[in-house]
């Protein structure tokens, strides 16, 4: 049985050698580049440990190299809509080359992804698209909802969860679904593998909201106050604005609707609010919540203890980074 870390590093192996990518230059190069940012690989990696819970991982490979460019691509779009300046302490596509090439790069990489995801054993090919394309449509419903939190000042605590599982939980949960399948695993497992990697992924996701304002930006890889600046809804500015007195939320909606500052002080002075509002503790007690119950589903699926005791580790060390 191979390792977490062994998986990576096969991913890692497998995206340099990406064939059917060389001309036009123009497209491919900015594929290339954000696909050799890095990152965690945690998609593909839990796909490859889902599918070895239960056998060989093999049948898995494929898929799970398309999981990762169809998460890149999304990375790349999403950065555009963010304007986003930095993607894992390097520049965005869209600031190294510009707004059209991301746009028609990503296209690229979204047909990239269903051709390699297409490579599923034929028996179990029908099944591994449904649960991709399931998951495709809800990434983009949460990236809509996203968009839409921008807009509007009414958006609740539940709201915003509802936005992140779509946006973010349900591609690993859908990850970990395809990989148990393609390993051969029961219908009643592969649904625990779904519920564990939604759990986990908005634990992720509420961890990753704490590390924007509370972070180290080397560890994070991305500016820390960014969700700041760009007054993204997060769990931490929705429970402020629903926590704060009178006088707190109204200094915090004045930042929130100011057009000119100096980025430092508004990232302070709105930091200064959430600690004032408690709304970090707030979340962590979410984020720990959703990791218990995670860790419950775990425990429920049949499938080789060493590797069950693999992914249990790997997100405990996820978890713990810059805590």
């Amino acid at each position: 049985m191979l390792k977490i870390e062994e998986y990576r590093q096969i991913i890692d192996e497998q995206i340099q050698m990406l064939g059917g990518m060389k001309r036009p230059e123009g497209l491919y190069d900015p594929v290339r580049y954000i696909l050799s940012l890095g990152g965690k690989r945690l998609r593909p990696v839990l796909c490859l440990a889902s599918a070895s819970l239960f056998g060989e991982y093999s049948a898995a490979l494929m898929p799970a190299l398309g999981i990762e460019v169809f998460h890149n691509f999304t990375l790349l779009h999403d950065d555009i809509m963010d304007q986003s300046d930095v993607r894992r302490n390097h520049p965005t596509v869209h600031k190294k080359w510009d707004n059209n090439t991301a746009i028609l790069s990503g296209d690229a990489m979204l047909i990239k992804a269903y051709e390699l995801i297409s490579k599923s054993p034929v028996g179990v090919l029908p099944q591994v698209l449904e649960v991709f394309n399931k998951t495709a449509i809800e990434v983009c419903e949460g990236q809509q909802f996203d968009m839409e939190f921008e807009k509007t000042s009414d958006v609740t605590e539940e709201g915003y969860l509802d936005m992140i599982r779509l946006k973010t939980a349900v591609l690993i949960g859908g990850s970990m679904k395809i990989g148990g399948i393609l390993g051969g695993g029961s219908l009643r497992d592969c649904a625990l593998l779904y519920k564990f990697g939604l759990d986990i992924g908005m634990a992720f996701q509420l961890q990753d909201d704490w590390l924007d304002v509370f972070g180290d930006q080397e560890t994070f890889g991305k500016k820390i106050g960014s969700d700041i600046l760009n007054n993204k809804k997060t769990f931490l500015l929705i429970s402020a604005l629903n926590r704060l007195e009178k006088a707190s939320k109204k200094e915090l909606l004045h930042w929130i609707n100011r057009k000119e500052y100096e980025a430092h002080e508004k990232i302070n002075a709105v930091t200064r609010l959430f600690q004032e509002a408690g709304v970090s503790e707030v979340l962590i007690q979410k984020r720990d919540d959703y990791f218990t119950r995670s860790l419950e589903n775990l425990g429920k699926i049949n499938g080789d203890h060493e590797m069950k005791q693999e992914i249990e580790n790997f997100v405990h060390k996820l978890m713990a980074r810059s805590r």
